[in-house]
């Protein structure tokens, strides 16, 4: 065997292996997705399964991070709006701050969220680097996207309502 087929083999085994790998990343995104566990601000369990029938954004957040809380209002409204087809889990990270910080938020705010902590890395395990992160569960459980970033309320806004009427 030349060296020439050598590297012709070994970079065909490369793209294979290259493919292979990225075509299982979105199974595992979604699995984590489906199977994902989150904590309370008491410290118990909640599972993205108790909100099936809804549509769900899983919104990573921190207090400190400008653009996670300029879309809070909004996703308000959505939830006035649509109280029985969505739901927002509101998931701080754990960057800087803790259940303790997400607890003080809550309280000072009247937004209809669901307040969790991501004990179980959730974020991490999505690949999440930075905020703010959003996941969208379909009523069935199923990811609909990750996006990281913020089209700002309105875009915010909505792309989420497009959404919602999709499902219902």
């Amino acid at each position: 065997m030349t060296i020439r087929t050598t590297i012709k083999i070994g970079l065909f085994a490369l793209l294979i292996g290259t493919f292979t790998a990225c075509g299982g990343s979105d199974d595992t995104a979604e699995a984590i997705v489906e199977n994902a566990v989150f904590a309370d601000l008491d410290g118990n369990q909640v599972s993205i399964k108790d909100f099936e029938g809804k549509l769900v954004l899983i919104d990573f957040w921190e207090s400190w991070c400008g653009p996670c809380l300029q879309v809070f209002p909004t996703m308000d409204e959505l939830r006035e709006e649509y109280p029985d087809e969505f739901e927002v889990l509101a998931v701080t990270v754990g960057m800087n701050e803790g259940p303790e910080d997400a607890r003080q938020f809550a309280e000072e705010h009247g937004y209809d969220f669901n307040w969790l902590y991501d004990e179980t890395g959730v974020f991490m395990k999505l690949g999440g680097q930075g905020i703010p992160f959003k996941v969208f569960v379909d009523p069935d459980g199923k990811l609909i996207s990750i996006e990281m970033g913020s089209y700002g309320r309105e875009g915010d806004y909505n792309k989420t309502k497009e959404l919602i009427q999709q499902y219902f």
